[in-house]
């Protein structure tokens, strides 16, 4: 049995980026037991409206800034860089997510290789390239909203860009990052990140710990699919 997890997450969300450890470990725990979806939503589409305008007696972009900061200090294994939104402050993160649909078709037509692999610690390349425009902002600073720093980050990865570029170009990506957008509404998506598992009958959303996150799946994969559970 193979079990679909979508997981749903804003490439701007702390909670998302200290999470990919979790995503880690299911990988390397389940295997080829699951098949991982990633679909991209827009909690950050626009910052300025979020942040500056909706957190503005909360100090605005400065303030956000001290909060995630604070957040990752519970999280050794991820760090935030002094500069992230106050020295650096990305318009939307709708931008990346584009990038990332487009990166996401080429995986499904079969132009970028979908295989794990050891140099990526067991991540394909699609799923490498998400997390290093995570990085990109959180550990390093840099501006992902900005078309040049994403191409550079994608391009360091080893995604082709022409390709990415082309999809851009043929309005095919901006039509996936609107699919994903209908998903969002259509299976009543909270947040970010969430696991939304057993078509909707479980979703995992926020801040969930990996013991919660693996429970689940074991049960799904131990739990027939014809039966339900009386607990």
């Amino acid at each position: 049995m193979t079990l679909h997890i979508s997981y749903v997450s804003d490439v701007l969300c702390i909670w998302a980026y200290v999470a990919e450890v979790r995503l880690d470990e299911v990988r390397k725990e389940f295997g080829s037991s699951v098949e991982l979806e990633y679909r991209f939503i827009p909690i950050f589409g626009s910052t300025r409206h979020r942040i500056a305008e909706g957190r503005k007696d909360r100090g605005g972009y400065a303030g956000f800034g001290e909060h995630v900061r604070k957040v990752a200090e519970d999280f050794p294994h991820v760090s935030v860089h002094d500069g992230v939104w106050s020295d650096v402050v990305p318009t939307t993160s709708s931008a990346a997510h584009e990038m990332l649909c487009a990166t996401r078709l080429l995986v499904n037509e079969g132009i970028v290789d979908a295989t794990r692999r050891d140099d990526l610690d067991g991540r394909t390349l699609f799923e490498e390239a998400t997390w290093q425009i995570r990085s990109a902002f959180f550990e390093h600073a840099r501006d992902i909203s900005n078309r040049d720093v994403l191409l550079d980050v994608l391009d360091q990865t080893g995604v082709p860009t022409d390709a990415i570029e082309a999809k851009l170009k043929s309005g095919e990506a901006m039509a996936e990052v609107c699919r994903d957008i209908e998903l969002r509404d259509e299976n009543k998506i909270e947040g970010s990140p969430t696991y939304y598992l057993n078509q909707g009958r479980q979703k995992l959303y926020g801040n969930v710990g990996y013991r919660v996150v693996s429970a689940n799946l074991r049960e799904l994969l131990e739990q027939p699919g014809h039966q339900a559970s009386w607990c």
